[in-house]
């Protein structure tokens, strides 16, 4: 099967989790013996990464205007691509690569599946603007794929909101490489941001507010009095929220406390899972946390909030689901670390959950079982 996957960012620093399910998905289709491509934007888009992902072929395009992710390319080398490909997998919404391969698909009567990974729902700047993209052609991408994913059951309805039954959609959600999260040296990671031996709170992810980190801030602050042994760790690239957040740390006199250590990535991530004791996600929207799934693999236990699309967490007692403020937060914090040895019970207990369901290995089998009952669909159509 010959599959052509589009992201905006292959980057793992800029694109978050869309970015590394791409990246993961893309390995796994490969490893299962399928011809996989990915169009993508040369937006820190490295040597390293590329040759990373092995037999998979990347298309880095060019961006024009970054803000919007406006794109420089050539079509008669999209439309090579296009008819190259058995089934298309446009990942993501807002952006230019969609609408050039949506025009091209149905141009060559190509099937496509999209999975926007949780931004068909309006949040965050310029909801002007996409309204207007949705009026153009937004609903037009979503309503003409051949197949709807979504990450989490959360999602569905949201499809709803482009007409959109839940019957249409297909819940695959996020997964993991085990084999990424070996590393196991908490001393390493200790030392080198100087945490000595102080127990750890750890948040992993982008300082924007759709994370939340201002509300792990707040809330880590508000007991720090109750938890005095404990530090927070802020591992992540600046999203906007970094200075102003290094600045109330500076308020409350507690930089010997609150570390910023920025982006982490391969054995330095699996190792910052292992020494923390609990990682925190305190995002107000989120399609699927990955970062969940990393701890878990690890043995870490995880405090999140109900706009995670994880709430399986709390079913297992790997972790504790808590509302998107503060004040919730804090509880669940003292809740989460008034005895230690449960944290180990719950790590245990979510790790388990990992393992056995959210290998991509297992995952990526679901998409290609998909794929393959709309490309013999497509095929019998063109027969008939």
């Amino acid at each position: 099967m010959r599959i052509l996957n589009s992201v905006v960012l292959l980057d793992p620093v800029k694109g978050g989790g869309v970015a590394e399910r791409t990246y993961q998905m893309s390995k796994a289709f490969a490893e299962s013996g399928a011809d996989v491509s990915v169009i993508t934007t040369d937006l820190g888009l490295s040597a390293e990464r590329i040759s990373s992902l092995g037999k998979v072929k990347v298309v880095a395009l060019p961006v024009w205007l970054e803000r919007f992710y406006v794109v420089r390319f050539s079509w008669a080398r999209l439309k090579r691509l296009v008819n190259d490909a058995d089934i298309i997998h446009l990942m993501g919404h807002w952006n230019m690569i969609n609408v050039l391969l949506y025009f091209l698909a149905k141009l060559a009567q190509k099937p496509y599946v999209i999975c926007p990974a949780g931004e068909l729902i309006l949040f965050g700047r310029s909801t002007f603007i996409k309204r207007i993209f949705n009026l153009l052609i937004g609903y037009r991408i979503v309503q003409g794929a051949s197949a709807h994913v979504a990450v989490t059951p959360d999602e569905c309805p949201i499809y709803g909101t482009y007409g959109i039954s839940r019957d249409r959609v297909s819940v695959i959600p996020n997964g993991i490489n085990p084999a990424e999260f070996i590393s196991d040296r908490p001393e390493a990671f200790r030392r080198r941001h100087g945490l000595g031996n102080a127990p750890f709170v750890l948040f992993v992810g982008r300082l924007n507010p759709i994370k939340g980190p201002d509300l792990l801030l707040t809330a880590f602050i508000s007991i720090a009095d109750k938890l005095p042994d404990y530090h927070l760790v802020f591992a992540g690239p600046d999203g906007g929220l970094q200075d102003e957040l290094q600045r109330i740390v500076m308020q409350h006199g507690l930089a010997h406390r609150i570390h910023f250590v920025g982006f982490i990535s391969g054995d330095e991530k699996s190792d910052a899972y292992h020494a923390a004791d609990l990682l925190v996600i305190p995002s107000r929207h989120e399609a699927m946390s990955i970062v969940v799934l990393e701890a878990g693999i690890c043995g870490t236990p995880v405090l999140i909030t109900d706009r995670c699309g994880f709430d399986e967490v709390a079913s297992i007692a790997g972790g504790r689901v808590v509302s998107a403020d503060s004040e919730a937060i804090a509880a669940g914090l003292c809740e989460m670390l008034a005895v230690r040895s449960n944290l180990l019970i719950m790590g245990s207990a979510l790790k388990n959950l990992v393992q056995q369901n959210y290998s991509w290995h297992l995952i990526g089998q679901r998409y290609l079982a998909l794929f393959d009952d709309i490309t013999r669909i497509a095929k019998k159509r063109i027969v008939d």
